[in-house]
């Protein structure tokens, strides 16, 4: 698929999108060298108060600042955003420009480059969590502050989609959000059933993806 292509498959609504980016496989190009991961765990994230699919817990939920304003789009970039004081978390920002819509790259497999992923993540005990967790996964694919309005063209990121979606993705409520975004009306955490380097938190019971 080529970045024209991959736009137009990004051009849907963030909950369509989520569990059809697990088993897809994201490269980062830099000069030390290219790491892949490939998606096991994502979260989606809707649009502002006044679109047409409101979520309290997107970052654009108020409205349009310097922080998020990549999330509104266009479609085929990556949303990169500081956490904590200490941890960046990247988005593939989907949907329409002006929805300011997306999915959170909750946690993956390292597939290539495992070498300079383990030089980037020295803590991790087993290859199995050089990318179990957002900030991990950032970690390991050397993504940082300049890397926010990255586009996913090739040149220096690549995300290739899986040829089909995955069987049995499960779902849940998203992590560490509190109020109602993160509430059982929210069950837009997917994560692939029995990889070991989705996250270990559960905040809900998994009910299977209806078709």
């Amino acid at each position: 698929m080529d970045f024209d292509g991959l736009v137009r498959w990004l051009l849907r609504d963030p909950v369509a999108v989520a569990p059809d980016l697990l088993g897809a496989v994201l490269t980062h190009t830099t000069p030390e060298g290219a790491v892949s991961v490939r998606l096991t765990e994502v979260e989606a994230y809707r649009g502002h108060r006044g679109s047409d699919h409101p979520d309290p817990g997107s970052h654009s939920y108020n409205g349009r600042t310097p922080r998020n304003e990549v999330m509104w789009g266009p479609p085929g970039r990556l949303y990169v955003y500081f956490t904590y004081g200490m941890h960046f978390c990247a988005n593939v920002v989907c949907g329409p420009a002006g929805t300011s819509s997306g999915c959170l790259l909750r946690a993956g497999e390292i597939i290539g480059g495992v070498e300079l992923a383990r030089s980037r993540r020295a803590s991790a005990r087993r290859d199995v969590e050089l990318a179990r967790g957002p900030a991990r996964l950032t970690q390991a694919l050397g993504i940082g502050r300049g890397d926010d309005g990255a586009t996913l063209d090739g040149a220096r990121f690549r995300l290739v989609p899986p040829a089909h979606r995955a069987a049995g993705v499960l779902s849940g409520p998203r992590v560490g959000l509190a109020g109602p975004g993160g509430s059982e009306d929210y069950p837009w955490r997917f994560w692939l059933p029995g990889e070991p380097s989705v996250s270990q938190y559960r905040p809900a019971k998994p009910r299977p993806l209806r078709a």
